[in-house]
């Protein structure tokens, strides 16, 4: 029962991620001044990146789905380890376009963004932390 509590806990915060990166997006879009200085970087953007962002959504999705139906410590270790590098890629995301430090990127934080974008680094260094605490035996 203990592992399912973790495993749940787990998917809920990937899904927590992906919504959220979704809700800051359509946000994003409906913001002006984060617009302008979005388009330039949007029309620059050629396919890698595009799919590098839809990485953003995809990947939480699939590991909410598989760490509740994946067995064995690859499911806590590829949770940790994705856990980790979602985190830092939140990080840089949170500092770049909320604090310009991205050069192109203007303006300065939103309260959405720092809603949105620092749930999404909580989330997933909470993800990190559940993965590195799991129960090291699965009934």
């Amino acid at each position: 029962m203990e592992m399912l509590r973790y495993k749940i806990r787990i998917a809920v915060l990937w899904v927590l991620m992906a919504v959220a990166t979704s809700a800051h997006s359509i946000m994003v879009a409906m913001d002006p001044t984060a617009m302008e200085g979005a388009i330039p970087e949007f029309e620059a953007a050629g396919p890698g990146m595009w799919f590098f962002l839809a990485l953003f959504w995809m990947v939480p999705l699939w590991l909410a789905f598989m760490s509740l139906t994946v067995k064995g410590s690859a499911n806590r270790w590829v949770n940790f380890i994705v856990g980790i590098i979602f985190t830092i890629l939140n990080i840089w995301h949170f500092l770049g376009c909320g604090l310009a430090i991205i050069e192109g990127v203007v303006g300065e934080p939103t309260a959405h963004h720092i809603l949105l974008v620092g749930s999404t680094v909580v989330a997933t260094a909470l993800i990190a932390w559940y993965a590195w605490k799991w129960p090291k035996q699965e009934a």
